[in-house]
């Protein structure tokens, strides 16, 4: 087991249920105990992993989803073939009830054979499960549209998702089973070796690093990531918030495990996603001669990575356009811009 050498910072919740006003708008990672404690999901899962099933079918609705499965001996390590082109465990349609049997059934197997059902929208597949209502979040108000926050639910027995970040932020509620986030700052990416944008196991590029037994003639600088880790160990009741673009791997480690995500953004929604400008820059930028590159990562440094007002401040307001502040409108105009500069 890698072993890291912070521990996330805790809190203890005295009021189940409730979201202290501070404790989501931070840049670090937080743990807050005993959040979720009195939920009716969690409550089943102490009394049996039957009961926990049993609760979930209730509120079912048929629809199905994707699987993950693997072999027996894959130890739920959703990842790559040796080749890197091609996933190490299969992708078919199923019905959540059925994944649900096979759980129980195979909770006494030493080796048992994966199964996993990751990031189902509560409102597609369990539009009455009334548990992640009970559970009031602080809501700044804005005077602009985001995208819609939205709830998921992960099932599984033991898995491990390889380190990846997310665009959105992201608490994330431990209902059944332990759960193990191996968690690192944005800025570790070269320490933790991406691999390819496609495929990848969960729709995010992943760590290459196997955690538990890391190459270091092949990833010599893992250990500047391992030095600027932290652990968050949450058991049921627990949740985490986790700011966007961190990197987490997330182990599931009983046998009938359960989390709840709540998925939010306060970006404008016009804004799209910040995977955009990475494509377009590997087709605009990173094949250009090195001294061109540094010229334009100081473009985009003054443009928009430095204080994002700056670069109009000196302009009269009517002059500014882009560079002052952005309306859908105005995002509409960039945006049919760009498309008509790609298209030519």
């Amino acid at each position: 087991m890698l072993q890291l050498p912070h521990r996330t910072r805790e809190i203890i919740i005295d009021q189940p249920g409730i979201v202290p006003d501070d404790a989501l708008g931070g840049d670090e990672p937080l743990i807050l105990k005993g959040l979720i404690s009195h939920w009716p999901l969690l409550l089943a899962g102490e009394k049996s992993a039957e009961a926990a099933a049993d609760y979930l079918r209730q509120h079912y609705n048929g629809r199905p989803t994707q699987v993950y499965r693997g072999a027996p001996g894959l130890n739920g390590r959703y990842f790559y073939d040796e080749s890197a082109t091609k996933l190490n465990f299969d992708i078919s349609m199923g019905q959540v009830d059925e994944v649900l049997t096979q759980m129980l059934e195979w909770q006494s197997l030493e080796q048992p054979p994966s199964v996993y059902i990751a990031s189902n929208l509560i409102q597609s597949h369990f539009p009455t499960l009334p548990d992640h209502q009970l559970l009031q979040r602080p809501a700044p108000q804005l005077d602009y549209v985001t995208e819609p926050d939205r709830i998921s639910i992960w099932l599984g027995n033991r898995s491990q998702a390889a380190a990846h970040y997310d665009a959105s932020d992201n608490l994330a509620c431990c209902v059944r089973g332990k759960r193990r986030f191996s968690l690192f700052p944005p800025e570790q990416v070269a320490h933790l070796y991406p691999g390819p944008f496609e495929p990848t196991p969960g729709g995010q590029v992943i760590s290459m690093v196997d955690f538990a037994a890391p190459d270091l003639a092949r990833f010599p600088d893992f250990p500047k990531a391992v030095a600027a880790g932290q652990v968050a160990e949450l058991e049921p009741g627990d949740a985490l918030y986790l700011p966007s673009m961190w990197w987490h791997q997330v182990e599931a480690l009983g046998t009938f495990n359960i989390l709840i995500n709540y998925w939010w953004s306060r970006a404008p929604r016009y804004t799209g996603s910040g995977m955009n400008l990475l494509y377009h820059a590997l087709l605009c930028l990173r094949d250009k001669p090195e001294h061109e590159r540094l010229a334009w990562r100081a473009l985009l440094d003054y443009y928009v990575f430095d204080d994002p007002a700056k670069a109009g401040q000196h302009l009269p307001e009517a002059a500014r356009g882009v560079l002052g502040e952005l309306d859908e409108m105005q995002a509409r105009q960039l945006r049919a811009m760009l498309l008509n500069r790609l298209n030519r």
